[in-house]
């Protein structure tokens, strides 16, 4: 939830996610069909909270980061968990509808990258900064990356997207694994604030989590890194029904 890339590939797109979090939190599950709505979902489980980060169906992608535009003061009680946001929105025809029907109020501030599959992919950026909900139209036909505010300040978020964009113009043939092997080995050294961190042991990148869509393909890609795991879905026809 901490480091997220979109990139358009093959008609489709891959959306990969690297999750910062506190070792002490329960170690989530990996990724399971859900069912929400009558809608077949796909995503890994905070065993916490009960909610996710990132979660695919056959027709939305969406991935959530901890802050909206700057780093704020944590004010509990909060009404829910910012993770149930994303299995909430399933049970939603639109995205417009969730937008206009939701009640956001009582949420701590996060950013939502909200992918729409219908007859063109559309890119969504929603940021609730705690008071309002600003949504953004992005081009889907162009790369975009995001870092949790909570954890980066302005610096090293612009530091980490000239990462990104050096990485592009060095792989203009890429593939999933070649962004899952950048999510991995992308910085300069400092464990601080590489795209994979440790600071102090006490907080880490935990996990990595990819989804792959393409005309062809389905897939879903998890790294545990925790426990030096990862699993590898593919999913089918029968499978990926609304």
């Amino acid at each position: 939830m901490c480091f997220v890339t979109y990139l358009p590939y093959q008609e489709g797109f891959i959306l990969t996610s690297n999750r910062d979090e506190h070792v002490g939190r329960p170690k989530a599950s990996p990724p399971k069909k859900y069912y929400i709505n009558g809608k077949t979902v796909f995503y890994p489980q905070d065993t916490l909270a009960g909610g996710t980060w990132i979660a695919t169906s056959s027709n939305a992608t969406l991935c959530l980061l901890n802050g909206a535009f700057k780093r704020h003061e944590h004010r509990p009680p909060y009404r829910q968990s910012r993770g149930l946001v994303i299995l909430d929105f399933f049970k939603y025809d639109t995205l417009t509808i969730f937008l206009n029907q939701y009640i956001w109020n009582g949420i701590e501030p996060f950013t939502l990258v909200v992918v729409e599959e219908k007859e063109v992919i559309r890119l969504t950026e929603l940021r609730w900064d705690g008071q309002k909900m600003h949504v953004k139209e992005l081009d889907s036909t162009q790369s975009h990356a995001w870092s949790s505010v909570t954890l980066y300040g302005d610096e090293v978020i612009k530091q980490r997207e000239e990462w990104f964009e050096k990485w592009q113009r060095n792989n203009l043939f890429y593939t999933g694994d070649a962004i899952m092997q950048f999510h991995d080995l992308g910085g300069n050294g400092d464990i601080n604030n590489d795209l994979v961190i440790n600071r102090n042991e006490e907080l880490k990148t935990v996990s990595t989590t990819q989804v792959q869509k393409t005309s062809e393909d389905f897939l879903i890609k998890y790294q545990d890194r925790l426990n030096e795991q990862e699993y590898k879905y593919r999913i089918f026809a029968s499978e990926n029904v609304c």
